[in-house]
């Protein structure tokens, strides 16, 4: 959506399923054409998803080929994942926000437009689970779910545990919540307004 008053975009993406990727290429496209001078990217409280997912995500924004993320084992061997190129959205001005609930893919995504200084993280630092996991199911039905892998930012920056610290921390309080004030969203708006 537009956000009312404004000539900012709004995007809010839930979780990285599989239908995430051409569901934000149709809504990019549709705000994208009404000539937004901003975009607000809203990641909070999205637990994450599907690791190719937040590749086909992170490349709607960046440049064909910047690294989204790195994904190292226990040799420490990095892989690099890249973007694919083809963003619809490579240019315009954008905030994310974050919040304790963005997690996994989400902080994925987060990371890697921050380290390209793609966008202005808003809002406080997130969950912290960037691990990558084998599951095994056991002869009684159970799973034993191992981790082999962690996922590191485009600067090298661990993401499990440690989490994506935002640019502008900017709270929620119970009180914005029971009122339906929404400070990091204002805070964003002013950002791609003013700059600052």
């Amino acid at each position: 959506r537009m956000i009312e008053g404004t000539s900012i975009a709004y995007i809010r993406l839930n979780e990285f399923g599989a239908p995430a990727t051409d569901e934000m290429r149709t809504a990019l496209r549709d705000l994208l054409a009404q000539k937004p001078t901003g975009l607000v990217f809203d990641l909070r409280r999205d637990p994450g998803g599907y690791l190719n997912v937040s590749i086909d995500v992170a490349s709607q924004f960046l440049k064909s080929g910047q690294v989204v993320l790195i994904e190292k084992d226990k040799t420490a061997r990095p892989q690099e994942f890249k973007a694919k190129g083809g963003g619809l959205a490579t240019d315009i001005p954008m905030v994310v926000l974050i919040d304790a609930g963005s997690a996994s893919a989400s902080e994925i995504v987060a990371g890697a437009l921050k380290d390209h200084k793609r966008a202005t993280l808003i809002g406080v630092k997130t969950f912290g689970k960037g691990s990558v996991q084998n599951v095994h199911t056991l002869s009684d039905k159970s799973e034993l779910r191992v981790t082999i892998a962690h996922f590191f930012s485009p600067n090298d920056n661990e993401i499990h545990e440690v989490g994506v610290s935002p640019d502008i921390e900017v709270k929620m309080t119970d009180d914005d919540i029971a009122t339906r004030l929404d400070p990091q969203l204002d805070r964003a708006v002013q950002f791609l307004q003013t700059g600052k």
